[in-house]
């Protein structure tokens, strides 16, 4: 087993992936596991969803040919196994699984490879010395692989979203994996990388299938494995940042969620618009400018992972060089930017459109006027609250 073999994985996974695809659409159609258009979504025609097995087809001959025979591993493609079911059943039911029932299946899924030693048995935290979490490694492990899997589910909503988000991260992780010498990790995300990629070729826009949840959760969940695995079971000092920089747009996209949801006195499980790419929809983006806008912050902070784990920022004894730090920092500025940029879009030109629409229909002004009154507004911070 070499880092060679991670490449093979990709291309393998990405091969069959690609493939399956279209039969699992036509299987879907055959089943009913169809995504009838409502109100919230971006879609305006049936779309068949159960793409998430044809990832998960590509994982698994990719992780049979490629990855060793482990408890670990074995344990990972069995938890994969088991929550894609779950998902499929989800996709086919009409109205989809109870969500208590699908929580409880995200959490049996997720048991498994948490019963197969892949859990968090200590933290490494900068100038700090390691936090041993002992027994409290087992229960964290596992909802903290619930929670990724859903991050992922929350973000499945224009097409070709969450795989190509889910293929910057997992490549990330891959590359990162093979560096710390957790070459089983490399492979899996490797594999996963490949799988997402070769289902997005049919899922970019105009999409013709949908991973579902069967998808969904099923990346959520090797995304968290190799994150463990690959990660956070080293000694790298920043090992906590490499999974919180790579999954920061769909792990901010389900915060914002969520903390709107309770705001509002929401099920935190209700369906709503208030996701980035229903946010960028309601200021006029196509659902291909979103998705390219999205890729392009995950990548962003893609780079500034990469750039704190192979940029020799810091010494041995713990010196910083000042040339390399102005690397990292460029790389986090960066990212830091179009962080920025994209709250700049969503709330201030959301802003600068909903006045626009508001004064032409109460004012009574000019073109030029509302436009003049619109940058003073912006400029001063003296404006009517607006309902988000």
């Amino acid at each position: 087993m070499n880092d060679l073999d991670a490449l093979w994985a990709f291309l393998v996974a990405a091969a069959v992936a690609l493939l399956l695809t279209p039969l699992t659409a036509r299987l879907a159609s055959r089943v009913g596991a169809v995504a009838l258009p409502r109100e919230r979504d971006l879609h305006d025609s049936p779309m068949p969803r159960l793409g998430g097995l044809a990832i998960l087809a590509g994982v698994l001959l990719a992780g049979v040919l490629f990855l060793p025979g482990t408890q670990a591993m074995r344990g990972i493609l069995a938890g994969a196994v088991a929550i894609a079911l779950v998902g499929a059943v989800d996709d086919a039911k009409p109205g989809g699984l109870h969500p208590v029932v699908k929580l409880l299946g995200q959490f049996a899924a997720a048991a498994i490879p948490v019963a197969c030693d892949v859990r968090v048995e200590n933290i490494t935290l900068p100038f700090v010395e390691p936090l041993d979490l002992g027994a409290w490694g087992y229960p964290l492990t596992l909802v903290g692989i619930v929670a990724v899997m859903n991050v992922v589910n929350f973000t499945d909503g224009v097409d070709g979203l969450a795989a190509g988000v889910c293929t910057i991260a997992a490549a990330t992780f891959a590359v990162i994996a093979l560096s710390l010498d957790r070459v089983d990790a490399g492979i899996l995300a490797a594999a996963t990388a490949g799988a997402a990629v070769g289902f997005l070729r049919h899922n970019f826009h105009p999409a013709s299938v949908f991973m579902g949840d069967s998808g969904s959760n099923l990346l959520g969940l090797l995304l968290a494995c190799v994150a463990i695995q690959g990660v956070l079971k080293t000694a790298a000092v920043v090992a906590l940042f490499f999974p919180l920089v790579i999954l920061a747009v769909p792990a901010a996209d389900a915060t914002f969620v969520v903390a709107k949801r309770i705001k509002y006195r929401r099920p935190v499980y209700s369906a709503d618009t208030w996701h980035f790419h229903h946010r960028f929809a309601a200021i006029g983006f196509s659902q291909r400018r979103t998705v390219l806008y999205l890729y392009a912050w995950t990548v962003s902070l893609a780079a500034l992972a990469l750039a704190l784990r192979f940029i020799p920022y810091s010494d041995d004894d713990g010196s910083f060089n000042a040339g390399w730090v102005a690397l990292l920092a460029f790389f986090g500025a960066i990212a830091l930017a179009a962080s920025v940029y994209l709250v700049f879009v969503l709330e201030i030109l959301k802003f600068r459109r909903f006045r626009e629409r508001q004064l032409r229909r109460e004012s009574g002004l000019s073109e030029a006027e509302i436009e003049h009154e619109i940058e003073r507004e912006v400029e001063t911070g003296e404006f009517e609250a607006v309902n988000k």
